[in-house]
């Protein structure tokens, strides 16, 4: 199946949050900017209720296929999980006649506590509270949930049971009532019901059991923390994301200089880097964490995640030597704002982070940051991490407005051609000087007096639904979402003569 991105239907000029003038886009383009970047939280032009009702409004406008392709692509290789769901509760609220929705829920729920989760917001979906929450679950969701129960093993599933949840495991299991696929699963399913699981061993249970030893001093009882740590290290059963979230305990347990070693070599490790799938400003948050601690032991650990980023990006296809390229990222200051409210992780970073990923792999590149005025900052390649971090620290000096178009603007005056502009960005590009000045005159202008064959791609990091330009092939723009390292896949499909949903085409239901 194929999707007309092409197709504008006639409609009056649109402007963005900042009341600047903008191009809309079509509703399944619309739809995979908001998924790619949806943390279902508040954002600075936007509410997680708003952007919630605008999920639900733009599902019931596009084809359910597309949808429940958007829902697995979002899943397993945008690496979300909250977002998959909510599309394939509301994809169960206006379709029937299939099988769509039963495979979709039991493709997209990965991980055992996504099964409450799911009925936790079909429940909120439906207007149901109270004893309401398990009533009325519509056959497909229930057939979809009872296929994902027989994915999960005693380990997964106590894990997973959590005490104090809207929506009990056990609870699921009597609403979905799965088949077991041998005596083995129906033992399981019996213990979850009579609550006698196996106590599953994680590293916070190792660490908790460690912490509830009454010891003769503190002293000790740090080196028993110490030997605790050393051990999940050494037995590798400290996951990569664990290990990744625990970097600074693990330096400020004061480990040994072998566990630390055992400890940067596992980070950056090319194969337990792809397996691991983290998004790459997850390497960026340990970094700061570890930069801030100022301890002699932290260089080495510096090192392994700047070589777990790099490794992140291996299969990124840069281009040539000859190939032009240009990297704006915009720090205004609708960019400083959190992915989600416990992150420190700003929607800044991640477009620091993907834009140096890309300087990374380009032979050819200038490099620069935009807000009230562009900057253009020299910075060596092979540093990803390190660059971020610089261009963080000159932020303020460029101010916090959005003028996008200053970018072009530089390359049309100077009459510098390039082959490529990369812009991250959360597209809402306006002119502070009140001079009118668009990203789209400035492109029309460069491309007819300078480089005809330039173009352009617009990465959105907030998905508002809105360009500051007209994004088709003709107009040599291209607008791609999200905050994964698989957004690059989507600008190799371009330049294969693809377009932004290629890759969600691909998808297999």
């Amino acid at each position: 199946m194929r999707f007309n991105l092409n197709f504008r239907s006639k409609v009056a000029p649109v402007r963005n949050h900042e009341n600047a003038p903008a191009y809309p886009l079509t509703p399944a383009q619309e739809l995979y900017a908001a998924v790619a970047t949806a943390a279902l939280s508040d954002q600075f032009y936007e509410l997680a209720d708003t952007r919630l009702a605008r999920l639900r409004e733009l599902v019931a406008r596009s084809d359910p296929q597309f949808v429940a392709r958007l829902a697995v692509y979002a899943r397993e290789q945008l690496y979300l999980r909250s977002v998959p769901l909510v599309l394939a509760v509301e994809l169960a609220r206006i379709h029937r006649g299939n099988n769509l929705v039963s495979r979709l829920v039991a493709r997209v729920v990965q991980r055992a506590d996504e099964i409450p989760e799911l009925l936790a917001f079909y429940a909120q979906a439906n207007g149901r509270t109270g004893a309401k929450v398990l009533a009325r679950l519509s056959k497909q969701m229930q057939h979809g949930l009872a296929l994902a129960f027989n994915k999960f093993d005693a380990y997964q599933l106590a894990k997973y049971d959590r005490d104090g949840a809207a929506v009990r495991l056990r609870d699921a299991l009597f609403l979905v009532h799965p088949k077991p696929h041998s005596e083995a699963q129906q033992a399981v399913f019996n213990q979850l019901v009579t609550g006698e699981l196996p106590v599953p061993y994680t590293w916070e249970t190792e660490l908790s059991a460690a912490g509830q030893v009454a010891y003769p001093s503190p002293a000790e009882r740090q080196a028993a923390l110490t030997r605790t740590w050393e051990t999940l290290v050494a037995s590798r059963r400290l996951g990569y994301m664990a290990l990744l979230r625990n970097l600074r305990n693990l330096l400020e347990a004061n480990v040994s200089t072998d566990t630390l070693a055992l400890a940067c070599a596992t980070l950056a490790d090319a194969s337990q880097v792809a397996r691991a799938r983290q998004l790459p400003f997850r390497f960026l948050a340990a970094y700061r964490e570890v930069l801030a601690l100022e301890m002699g032991a932290a260089p080495p650990v510096l090192a392994a995640l700047e070589a777990a980023i790099g490794a992140s990006a291996r299969n990124l296809r840069g281009f040539g030597a000859d190939t032009r390229i240009v990297v704006a990222c915009d720090v205004s200051g609708s960019m400083q704002q959190p992915i989600s409210p416990r992150s420190k992780v700003l929607l800044y970073d991640v477009g620091l982070v993907l834009g140096m990923l890309l300087q990374s792999r380009c032979q050819h590149v200038v490099t620069g940051i935009f807000g009230n005025t562009w900057k253009r900052v020299a910075l060596p390649q092979g540093q990803v991490l390190r660059n971020v971090q610089e261009l963080y620290r000159r932020e303020g000096e460029v101010g916090y407005a959005t003028n996008g178009h200053l970018v072009v603007q530089d390359l049309r005056q100077r009459r510098e051609v390039v082959d490529k502009m990369m812009i991250f960005t959360d597209c809402q590009l306006w002119d502070s000087t009140g001079k009118g000045n668009t990203l789209a005159q400035e492109w029309a202008a460069y491309r007819a007096n300078v480089a005809p064959q330039a173009r352009l791609y617009l990465f959105d990091l907030a998905g508002h639904g809105t360009a500051p330009l007209d994004v088709r092939a003709e107009q040599g723009v291209a607008l791609i979402a999200g905050w994964s390292d698989k957004i690059f896949d989507v600008l190799a499909a371009l330049e294969t003569g693809g377009n932004a949903l290629t890759e969600i085409e691909k998808i297999e239901l």
